[in-house]
């Protein structure tokens, strides 16, 4: 990680750009920008949102995010296969259970089951496009046919 952060901070400094600029700019705080550029993982809470930083830092200094994206990736694989199972067993033990939660889960924004919900608004563009098409049918049935508006034959009497 501290490879990764040199390289931003190697290529802001040529470009010649301050940390203000890059938080103004990329809408970080300048410990945020301090912290990518040290390597410091630990200072953020969320590993995915720091991909995105680091992705838009890249793309911000010119370099080629993909590349960053790919090193972060990496350093994340070789971070985490180093992660005892002893450690990951005393990290669960630690975690508060939440009522009703099955402790074998993995729960990952990847692994999570969405739950089906009823399509209402399909439902409701559907009843009242059968509701237009009812009444159409309906003023159509009713309408006047040709006959009646034949002229009709008037018999006058003369008294």
């Amino acid at each position: 990680m501290k490879e990764i952060g040199e390289k931003l901070k190697e290529a802001r400094e040529e470009m010649g750009v301050s940390i203000e600029e890059v938080s103004e700019d990329l809408k970080l705080r300048p410990s945020q920008i301090n912290n990518l550029e040290q390597g410091n993982m630990d200072a953020f809470k969320d590993i995915f949102y720091l991909k995105y930083f680091i992705r838009d830092y890249a793309k911000y200094l010119g370099l080629s995010y993909e590349d960053m994206v790919d090193d972060f990736n990496e350093y994340l694989f070789d971070y985490t296969s180093k992660i005892s199972l002893d450690d990951i067993k005393k990290v669960q033990k630690k975690s508060p259970k939440k009522k009703g939660e099955d402790s074998r889960r993995i729960m990952s924004p990847y692994t999570l089951e969405r739950k089906q919900s009823f399509p209402v608004i399909p439902f409701l563009v559907i009843s009242v496009l059968v509701l237009i098409f009812a009444v159409i049918a309906i003023v159509i049935t009713n309408l006047p046919d040709e006959d009646d508006f034949k002229e009709t034959n008037v018999i006058t009497m003369n008294i």
